[in-house]
């Protein structure tokens, strides 16, 4: 980055979810839980499918990994938003910003990648179970994880460049509880209409793959169960997949309206609301999808004492 384009800012002030003194104390609380409901959720999660054995299959080593992204998602914003309540308005550097940036970028698009790998993992359980344990080797889902998670760090890179290079002159105070892409360009002095455009472009291009991904992956998935004779049969393989569709509705629905909308349409306290959920709700909700409709967790769960009390906390 080159210092003359930041010269002016050195550091930003956060204004926070809402300047409204009254809900200050009430939405602390509500988010101090979610926050606490997702830590517990969460961590619980990656410990459950670590100790278990039975849950050492490909999709729970996902499914470990989608839940740690949801962890350090919720661990990058929810301290500063929980700071904002008490203090009104928080002060963050120059750097600070740019690295809580960079890290939800790298996390959030990581996430929607392990969707994408564990659409194509319900795929090949369902459409070719022959030869899932051959195709889904311990190998392939390690690579696919670690693809997901550099693409992720890739894409932060080019999203931190294209918005930080940006000139900063006018105003620091950024109408948003956390470092995000819309009110970071909003407060630049430059021309940012290229950098929008890029940002577009690149949002639509890994919006768009994930999104045909598991679109394809569930067309076969749904072809095949619909050819299953038996309605056990089909009652069951449509419930090992109804949690992962229901994650992906959640976390694509938000991300998808803040990003993909038209530019006439933005508004700031929308962009809030949207940022709430794929920051907060979400992280929150994943855990308590995958372990409350998930009958192989239930069985973990009560073969595992003391993590069933660690997870209970959380439901």
């Amino acid at each position: 980055m080159e210092k003359g384009n930041h010269s002016e800012v050195t550091e930003f002030i956060l204004s926070g979810l809402t300047d409204r003194p009254e809900l200050q104390v009430p939405l602390f609380g509500v988010f101090l839980l979610i926050y606490g409901i997702t830590l517990v959720g969460n961590g619980g999660m990656i410990l459950l499918i670590m100790t278990d054995p039975r849950l050492h299959t490909p999709m729970y080593f996902f499914l470990s990994n989608l839940s740690f992204c949801d962890l350090c998602l919720s661990l990058i914003v929810s301290p500063t938003m929980l700071l904002n309540f008490l203090a009104k308005r928080i002060n963050i550097s120059y750097t600070a910003c740019a690295v809580q940036f960079s890290l939800c970028i790298a996390f959030a698009d990581a996430e929607g990648l392990l969707l994408a790998v564990m659409a194509y993992d319900r795929y090949v359980a369902i459409c070719n179970p022959l030869l899932y344990t051959v195709t889904m080797s311990r190998q392939l889902c390690k690579q696919l994880v670690a693809v997901a998670f550099a693409v992720g760090v890739l894409d932060s890179i080019i999203y931190t460049y294209l918005t930080f290079h940006q000139s900063f002159c006018s105003s620091n105070v950024i109408n948003h509880f956390f470092c995000d892409i819309p009110p970071l360009l909003a407060l630049s002095c430059s021309d940012t209409r290229s950098n929008e455009i890029v940002i577009f472009v690149l949002t639509c291009c890994i919006t768009l793959s994930i999104f045909v991904t598991i679109l394809l992956s569930y067309v076969y998935i749904i072809s095949t169960i619909l050819q299953i004779r038996s309605a056990e049969g089909r009652r069951k393989a449509f419930s090992t997949c109804s949690f992962h569709l229901t994650a992906v509705v959640l976390c694509f629905g938000p991300v998808l309206f803040m990003y993909l909308r038209p530019t006439s349409s933005y508004s700031m306290d929308t962009d809030k609301v949207a940022s709430v959920f794929y920051t907060l709700v979400i992280p929150m909700l994943n855990p308590l999808i995958y372990s409350l409709r998930n009958t192989e967790v239930k069985d973990a769960l009560r073969r595992n004492d003391s993590i069933d009390c660690f997870l209970g906390a959380s439901t």
